[in-house]
């Protein structure tokens, strides 16, 4: 007998169960046994007072911030029509069927409430329980940093004199001024302190690669050697360098890890000296390109000896040149923390290897580091074969980590403006990839080789079966 498919509503249904309707191997079901949000109770129990209306349990508030990155769903609206829609989200919130689905505003409001420190402290925990886990060594590590488009236009985008838009950022409470870690020269006036994006004034301005010039923030990333999980993150406005913040990353992630760093590594923008002498005081191996190294054969310095064929006398605190000429201590660059040698103009004039040592009317001069000494160690770990292939698979790994945050969680562009919005929504993205790390060790996919060949149990019986057709192979050798 045919069936027939009845359509009229089910006033009361009581025999729905919510847990047997989301399977055993549901990812959601996955992170609900691994991370514990309740925590989140006691971070913000001062953001609440004890008289007035009920509000949405925190917990439910940020297990919905989590699930808006880690589906990456559009907006906040549509998380909410859809959860709603889908059991699954309802049993991971711990809601009924017909429990009311709060309003949009509710994750905004919450976020101004609670702040940055509790998505910090759900980042930390992950990197916690991945290192409980056995996932993360923590000696070795590989450091990177990406650009963000900012949630502003263009079209947004004020430009004026210095002054101007120093007046702006102050008139619209900019949280960290541009200004502020700038490896600039004072004497040049860089062109992100005379723009500024009205709808965000914490993003900077600044160009990728040949685009163009666009409000941004930058993400600043370590990753562990043993399992790729992410251990520290920081996030500064576009302008912010690189290299400004390795020293930094390097404190959070040996207080993250409680682990001590013994190997960095990372491309050339972080090879300057501040940071290979910075490396060398805490006993770091430095597996890092160096800064200078892509521009010292190029344009004018092409077919021109390099200072190691400068030979230092520390005694006499001279160097001398191929030529055996004195290079004598002249002035000392501040800045650099240098000191600067230098040889009369009149003889690298007679010098018969002049063209092979300087182009300058006013002779050679050699720059020495206040620590040459460590930067000379640093620059030869750096080049290294164990730091080429450090930074080979640093390539990997920090691309697979950008990759997957773009694909999958709505890693390169701003969900929200101003910067500690921006922080937050990196502390979650890095939270998920770590979660997913995370449950990935904990149910590791069979490899094909496994499943083509099943472990076989050795019995006694076929144990001494198997001895029995060694022994004449080892008789006629």
């Amino acid at each position: 007998m045919m069936g027939e498919q009845k359509s009229e509503p089910q006033l009361f249904n009581y025999a729905v169960n919510l847990e047997k309707r989301v399977r055993a191997n549901h990812p959601l079901r996955q992170v609900k046994a691994v991370i514990d949000f309740s925590f989140v109770r006691e971070e913000v129990a001062r953001c609440y007072g004890r008289n007035g209306n009920e509000s949405v349990p925190p917990e439910v508030i940020l297990k919905m911030m989590f699930l808006l990155f880690f589906d990456d769903i559009k907006s906040e609206r549509e998380l909410m029509e859809v959860i709603g829609e889908r059991l699954d989200y309802l049993w991971f919130l711990d809601y009924g069927l017909d429990e009311k689905v709060p309003d949009h505003s509710v994750l905004s409001k919450a976020r101004v409430r609670w702040g940055r420190d509790v998505f910090e402290s759900l980042f930390v925990r992950t990197v916690a329980q991945c290192v409980e886990a056995g996932l993360v060594d923590g000696s070795k590590l590989h450091v990177d940093a990406s650009l963000i488009d900012a949630n502003a236009s263009k079209e947004s985008v004020t430009k004026g004199p210095a002054q101007l838009i120093e007046a702006l950022k102050r008139a619209y409470s900019a949280t960290e001024s541009k200004l502020e870690e700038t490896s600039t020269p004072q004497s040049y006036q860089a062109v992100n302190d005379r723009m500024m994006s009205q709808s965000d004034p914490d993003a900077a301005c600044v160009r990728k690669g040949s685009g163009e010039s666009r409000p941004r923030y930058h993400h600043h990333r370590v990753i562990d050697d043993a399992g790729g999980v992410i251990t520290a993150v920081e996030t500064t406005p576009g302008s912010i360098a690189e290299n400004k913040k390795l020293m930094t990353l390097i404190d959070q992630h040996e207080k993250n890890t409680r682990c001590s760093v013994q190997t960095v590594v990372a491309d050339h923008k972080y090879g300057t000296n501040e940071n290979y002498v910075a490396c060398q005081a805490r006993e770091i191996t430095t597996h890092m390109g160096e800064a200078t190294r892509n521009t010292a054969n190029t344009g004018r310095k092409e077919g021109i000896f390099g200072d190691e064929a400068f030979t230092y006398d520390p005694v006499q605190n001279i160097y001398r040149c191929p030529a055996g000429q004195i290079l004598k201590p002249r002035r000392v660059h501040p800045v650099r923390r240098t000191l600067e040698y230098k040889a009369p103009a009149r003889v690298c004039a007679a010098c018969a290897l002049r063209a092979q040592c300087t182009r300058s009317h006013h002779g050679r001069t050699v720059q020495r580091h206040e620590n040459q000494e460590a930067l000379n160690v640093a620059r030869a770990q750096a080049q290294s074969f164990a730091a080429r292939r450090n930074r080979k698979r640093r390539q990997h790994l920090m691309e697979a980590s950008f990759a997957d945050a773009a694909n999958n969680h709505h890693f390169k562009r701003a969900r929200w403006r101003r910067l500690w919005r921006q922080q937050i929504q990196d502390y979650l993205i890095a939270a998920i990839q770590n979660v997913r790390i995370l449950l990935t060790h904990q149910n590791p996919k069979p490899s094909a080789a496994a499943a083509l060949f099943p472990p076989v149990i050795l019995t006694k019986s076929l144990l001494r079966g198997r001895i029995a057709r060694l022994i004449p192979l080892q008789s006629m050798l």
